[in-house]
């Protein structure tokens, strides 16, 4: 591994991280990244998982969609495990010979190609929404200790920059929910005559008896013209 290299194209990364304009691009940029800067990484993807019910996010090849959904099938797996554990990273050196660890999941997942993978932690500032960078060769043994810290170094930065991409899109439905409720209390003052606080009310009373999201209920009198 030529480290020097290695964190050129790491700052690069960062920069480039920073600079995506939604979640999306920026987990695909981690996962294109993970194939070309990890030693031995044919494929990558990142793995959610919410309440035991996994979801696959940038997948660069079906096969880390294949491995996620065996994954959640088994309730085991060294991606599914990282992201469940709060573990940092576990690692298979030889899919085809692990038998202690994911003794249901390796022949499995050797069977669908893999020799060796990874999954590092992603982030866990919420339980119920963790995740896993999740890194695979067809190859046994593609996975040095030199490839296991550069994910890990890549899965730091992945964090940091994913965070703030989900920041920034709640800062935008945040901002989008403001101004159509906006633009519907406006419509009920001059429909109905009704003060700010008098308009406010009638939404909000009709979501609660409705059992519907504010934001949703301002959105069908915005495009529908009636609650």
């Amino acid at each position: 591994m030529n480290w020097q290299a290695f964190a050129v194209k790491m700052a690069s990364m960062a920069r480039d991280l920073l600079a995506q304009e939604s979640v999306t691009a920026t987990l695909d940029k981690v996962t294109a990244s993970a194939v070309e800067l990890v030693e031995g990484c044919d494929a990558a993807g990142v793995l959610i998982l919410r309440k035991k019910q996994v979801q696959t996010l940038s997948p660069t090849e079906p096969l880390v969609e294949e491995s996620d959904r065996l994954q959640e099938k088994l309730g085991e797996g060294p991606c599914f495990d990282a992201a469940c554990t709060g573990h940092p990273v576990f690692r298979i050196a030889d899919v085809e010979k692990e038998q202690v660890r994911w003794r249901a999941y390796a022949p499995r997942a050797h069977a669908l190609g893999i020799g060796s993978m990874m999954g590092f932690l992603l982030y866990t500032e919420d339980e119920d929404n963790l995740g896993a960078l999740n890194l695979y060769s067809r190859s046994p043994g593609a996975f040095t200790d030199a490839s296991e810290t550069a994910g890990w170094l890549l899965a730091s930065h992945a964090a940091v920059a994913f965070s703030s991409a989900r920041e920034h899109a709640d800062m935008q439905r945040a901002v989008a929910t403001r101004h159509i409720i906006g633009e519907a209390i406006g419509i009920l003052m001059a429909r109905r005559r009704l003060t700010e606080d008098e308009a406010f009310d009638v939404l909000r009373r009709y979501s609660q008896e409705n059992n519907v999201k504010l934001h949703e209920v301002a959105r069908q009198l915005c495009e529908h013209g009636t609650l």
